[in-house]
C-alpha cells in the first residue's frame, strides 16, 4: 500500500474520468472513486481501469462522498489523503507539484487566487462569483486562506483524525469551506499552492441554486457563532 490515497467523487463523469485515471496511473498514490449511482456507466469505466470504486445507490452529495473516502483512508492507514474533481478541472501536473510540499503543512490547497494561480475558460461572471464567494467566506469567518472553495487538496491524515468528520454536515461546495474552518479550529496549518484550474469540457457542472443558498446560510451562521465566541 502506498502512503497517499486520491479520493475522487463522481456522478455522471464517464466522459472525463478515464483520462484522469490514465494520468494518475504513474503517480505514487492509490486511487479510490466514490460514485453516487451514475446512470452513465462511470463506475464500470473506473473498474475497467482496475481502480477501486465504491458504488452508492443514490446521489448522497459531495460532502458525504468525501467523508466516506476520508474515513476509509484513515481506517486503512494512509498518511495523506488527496481530493480532486473527476471533470478534468484539476491537473495531475499540478498535483505532482503539490505532492512535493507534503509534510510542510497539515492541509495543502490548490489555489486559483494566489500569485501564479490561474483559471482557463471561465467568463468574467463566473470569475466574479467565485472571487466574491471566497472574499465573503474569508471575511466572515476570519480565515487567511484565499481560495477556501477549492476542491483540490492534500490532507495529512493526522489532521483529519482531529476534525471529527462525522459532525461535518455540509454537502455541497460549502463542504470545502467547512473543512478549512474545521482544520484551522483543530490547530492545523494551511498552505496554498498555485494551480491552473481548467473549466470542464464534458458533462455538466454540479453547481445549483440550492448549493449556493446552503453556502450563504452556513457561512453566515458560522460568522454569528464566531461573533459570540463559539
Amino acid at each position: 500500500m502506498r502512503s497517499s490515497l486520491v479520493v475522487i467523487p463522481t456522478y455522471n463523469e464517464a466522459k472525463s474520468i478515464g483520462q484522469l485515471l490514465d494520468a494518475l496511473e504513474g503517480l505514487d498514490a492509490d486511487v479510490l472513486v466514490i460514485d453516487d449511482g451514475s446512470p452513465d456507466g462511470t463506475a464500470d469505466l473506473v473498474r475497467a481501469h482496475n481502480v477501486e470504486v465504491i458504488e452508492r445507490n443514490s446521489k448522497l452529495g459531495l460532502g458525504n462522498a468525501y467523508r466516506t473516502g476520508f474515513s476509509m483512508g484513515i481506517a486503512r492507514g494512509y498518511t495523506c489523503i488527496i481530493q480532486m474533481d473527476a471533470d478534468g478541472s484539476h491537473q495531475v501536473s499540478d498535483l505532482i507539484n503539490m505532492m512535493e510540499w507534503i509534510g510542510s503543512s497539515d492541509l495543502l490547497i490548490g489555489s486559483r487566487w494566489i500569485q501564479d494561480g490561474s483559471i482557463t475558460n471561465w467568463n468574467k461572471a463566473r470569475e466574479y462569483l467565485s472571487r466574491s464567494a471566497n472574499r465573503y467566506a474569508k471575511v466572515m469567518l476570519g480565515l487567511k486562506v484565499k481560495d477556501v472553495t477549492s476542491g483540490f487538496r492534500i490532507y495529512e491524515t493526522a489532521l483529519l483524525k482531529k476534525m471529527d468528520l462525522s459532525t461535518i454536515k455540509s454537502e455541497g461546495y460549502c463542504f470545502q469551506i467547512e473543512m478549512v474552518r474545521r482544520a484551522v479550529a483543530s490547530g492545523g496549518s494551511v498552505a496554498e499552492i498555485p494551480i491552473n484550474f481548467v473549466e470542464r469540457t464534458h458533462g455538466q457542472s454540479k453547481m445549483s441554486v440550492a448549493i449556493a443558498v446552503e453556502a450563504v446560510f452556513r457561512i453566515t451562521w458560522w460568522a454569528l457563532l464566531r461573533i459570540i465566541g463559539r
